[in-house]
């Protein structure tokens, strides 16, 4: 029995969309429905009200955003950032491949608490930024101007809230579910 051309073009259709799942799903491609952008509130850990810092971010959710990071960018604003997702909450390592700026790298467990703060060099003349490793344990990982977490008093301990921005839907969390 041989396929018609209708059904030459819905198999292509169902292998294109399998190959597409598998692509996102590795990590080798964005979700076209992924947030690109948000907003971080740190708020100090004795629950003063009033948030220390309020960061726009840009997002990076998957492998290959989080491998270009910052490395794109000539600078950082105060007030501006790079929020790193993780699927689960881990050790990570970073490193700061390709920069030309400073900056510190904020690690943020499941529960939205800050786990680990370093302040990080950019790399010299004659380093390529893979040897400069800056480690932690968290589900987030959020890169701001160097100095910035000095300049706001954000300390370890102090809790995160997250929303990022999906199309018109808003996520925010604070538990160990993160943004999906």
């Amino acid at each position: 029995m041989s396929v018609g051309r209708v059904g030459k073009g819905l198999l292509a259709i169902a292998v294109l969309s399998i190959a597409g799942v598998v692509l996102v799903q590795a990590g080798l491609v964005s979700t076209p429905w992924g947030p690109d952008s948000g907003e971080v509130r740190v708020v100090d850990n004795a629950d003063s009200g009033e948030p220390k810092a309020v960061i726009d971010v840009e997002v990076a959710d998957d492998r290959r955003e989080r491998y270009t990071g910052l490395s794109n960018h000539d600078s950082l604003e105060p007030g501006n950032g790079m929020l790193f997702v993780h699927e689960s909450e881990q050790d990570l390592t970073y490193v700061m491949r390709e920069m030309d700026f400073d900056i510190d790298i904020i690690f943020i467990g499941a529960d939205g608490e800050i786990t680990m703060i370093h302040h990080a060099r950019a790399p010299g003349p004659n380093e390529d930024g893979n040897d400069l490793e800056y480690s932690g344990r968290g589900k987030w990982v959020l890169e701001v101007p160097r100095g910035y977490t000095n300049e706001t008093g954000i300390e370890v301990g102090d809790e995160v809230e997250i929303d990022l921005e999906s199309n018109q839907t808003t996520v925010t969390s604070l538990d160990s579910s993160g943004p999906e």
